[in-house]
């Protein structure tokens, strides 16, 4: 249920008027690569298919965390850190996919078709692209597969906070969607994607913390506490 405590429209404000995090080269090609495919406007289809590959990393990370408390089970301090990765990675997991939900109800409301990117067989080929993405950076440097996806929680928030702009028919429209409101308590959809953007900033600051650079945290009243 939504927090009273968070003034959702404040924060959407806070995220148009934040600078965007400084991207590294891979993920500027990365998110160039998903333009070229979904286009560069922000829209509903595109936020789609970022959350069908938002919880791949989390589900990385929990399969290679669950073999480190295998090896690692008599060495306690590794085991609460590898512990934390994988609460963590459910949470997110379980989040990004109700996002997605959310999405496909508010498209069917819409009537609003899958766009050709989001076809079965393409979609296959972007989820195991990415699979070894994440896979691969993580087997290489967790800190930094940590880094790259608090980049693409942060183009994320951005994505969701633009939407609102883009839709302004979105703040009349009232959520009579029972499997939404289980997601959001809110009135309005504008809400309901202002509830998203900020998930996914939860997402970004959850994993500037795991790869050592809090500093980067942006904080906001009623946030959850610290994961890492």
């Amino acid at each position: 249920m939504e927090n009273p405590r968070i003034d959702l429209k404040k924060e959407h404000q806070n995220t148009l008027k934040t600078p965007r995090y400084k991207y590294s080269f891979i993920a500027k090609m990365f998110f160039a690569g998903m333009d070229l495919v979904s286009g560069k406007k922000d829209n509903l289809p595109k936020a789609k298919l970022l959350e069908i590959l938002a919880s791949i990393p989390y589900r990385v990370w929990e399969i290679r965390h669950y073999v480190k408390l295998t090896r690692k089970f008599r060495n306690i301090e590794k085991v609460q850190k590898s512990q934390k990765v994988i609460d963590w990675g459910r949470d997110a997991q379980d989040n990004e996919y109700t996002h997605l939900l959310v999405i496909h109800e508010k498209m069917k409301e819409d009537g609003m078709k899958d766009r050709w990117y989001l076809h079965p067989v393409v979609a296959f080929f972007a989820v195991l692209s990415y699979v070894i993405i994440a896979r691969t950076m993580a087997c290489f440097s967790q800190k930094r597969a940590f880094l790259f996806n608090a980049e693409f929680e942060n183009h994320a928030e951005s994505v969701y906070a633009h939407m609102v702009v883009d839709n302004p028919q979105w703040e009349q429209q009232k959520v009579d969607n029972e499997l939404v409101r289980q997601y959001a308590d809110v009135d309005t959809w504008a809400d309901v994607f202002r509830r998203i953007m900020l998930d996914e900033r939860d997402h970004m600051n959850h994993s500037f913390e795991f790869c050592g650079k809090p500093e980067y945290v942006v904080k906001y009243e009623g946030m959850p506490e610290s994961y890492a």
